[in-house]
């Protein structure tokens, strides 16, 4: 079987194992508030969902919840903590920037979905030296909403300028799924990511253990549309 024409990539603990910045910049956070730090599993477990997702589980896992009135400040005193965490080229999972390069050297269109916020997606792109091999990409707060809506990746299909039926999906966790379900794009998840439940259990097409292995995945998907 052929390729799919576009494959719309999660980011966190699909690309990079980002766990360790993320719990870095969320303790300074916290430590600012007078909360004791989290740890990196506990961390691993609040990845997925977005910045303010992340923050209240956070602050309920290390005393009183964040208040309504003190989100949108506190937000943007992390993703200001988080923007100044340099990204490190070591947290590129082991084969991610051999396969993009292969996969656009078959005239693949490659795209990210993150619920990471666009500002710091971009930085992060930047610093690790793999923007040059995406195309396009939609954060978090780029549109109105975000994984698990499948408007999120199809959004991501429609900048690469490929129907989201001839695009793949390919993330860590349920929230990629269903997104990709919603889009109507068939789905690869990675085994080594964030996935807070079985990986099995999560509905993928395809599983894989390596991201050197999606090319060969990628071909054996089945099509929709």
């Amino acid at each position: 079987m052929s390729l799919p024409q576009a494959v719309v990539l999660d980011l966190d603990g699909t690309l990079i194992d980002s766990a360790p910045e993320i719990g870095a910049a969320l303790n300074r956070l916290l430590a600012r508030h007078g909360r004791r730090p989290v740890s990196g599993d506990q961390v691993r477990m609040m990845v997925g969902d977005g910045a303010l997702s992340l923050l209240g589980a956070a602050f309920a896992a290390t005393g009183a919840p964040l208040s309504p009135e003190a989100e949108r400040a506190v937000l943007e005193e992390y993703l200001d903590d988080l923007a100044a965490e340099p990204a490190r080229r070591e947290s590129i999972y082991p084969g991610v920037e051999a396969t993009l390069r292969l996969l656009r050297g078959r005239g693949m269109r490659i795209g990210i979905c993150t619920n990471k916020a666009e500002r710091v997606t971009e930085l992060v792109l930047e610093q690790l030296g793999l923007a040059s091999l995406i195309d396009a990409f939609a954060g978090g707060d780029t549109l109105p909403w975000r994984k698990p809506d499948g408007r999120h990746p199809a959004h991501v299909a429609e900048l690469l300028g490929v129907p989201p039926a001839q695009a793949a999906m390919v993330g860590d966790g349920l929230n990629d799924v269903k997104a990709a379900r919603g889009a109507g794009m068939p789905v690869v998840a990675v085994s080594y990511g964030y996935p807070r439940m079985p990986v099995a259990d999560l509905g993928a097409d395809l599983v894989i253990d390596g991201f050197a292995d999606l090319p060969a995945a990628l071909e054996a998907l089945p099509r929709r549309g």
